[in-house]
């Protein structure tokens, strides 16, 4: 059993709020590394760390100088990404969070988004 990234919304130009189905590790989950911003186009742009077409790995993961994650009322369910640009108006956005673990537990090594998971924006 691992979380799940159930939405993601803008909620302001350089800012994504998620939210998890369960409880998180704080750690996994604010770890910016475990995180890829997908967009639509060909090469990332703005808070993208990746386009369409490569396979995600940690050379394109989301960087500790593209922004910061932390966490929202505590809850270990709700977090924000504050990034240091802002989304490029109009571009399609799917975050794919990896490796965050449950709370209370370390090693999980696979993705935190399914079939349910409402996970992609059109950033504003």
């Amino acid at each position: 059993m691992h979380p799940i990234l159930i939405d993601v919304r803008q909620i302001a130009p350089n800012q994504i709020l998620m939210m998890y189905d369960l409880r998180t590790d704080l750690e996994s989950a604010t770890n910016v590394a475990n995180y890829w911003i997908r967009s639509n186009s060909v090469r990332p742009t703005g808070i993208s760390s990746v386009g369409m077409s490569p396979a995600l790995s940690a050379a394109n993961a989301i960087r500790p100088d593209m922004g910061m994650i932390t966490p929202v009322n505590n809850s270990r369910r709700r977090f924000v990404i504050t990034f240091r640009e802002n989304a490029m108006s109009g571009v399609l956005h799917v975050v794919l969070p990896c490796f965050v673990n449950l709370e209370g537990r370390t090693g999980f090594r696979g993705e935190n988004w399914g079939t349910f998971s409402s996970n992609m924006f059109i950033s504003m």
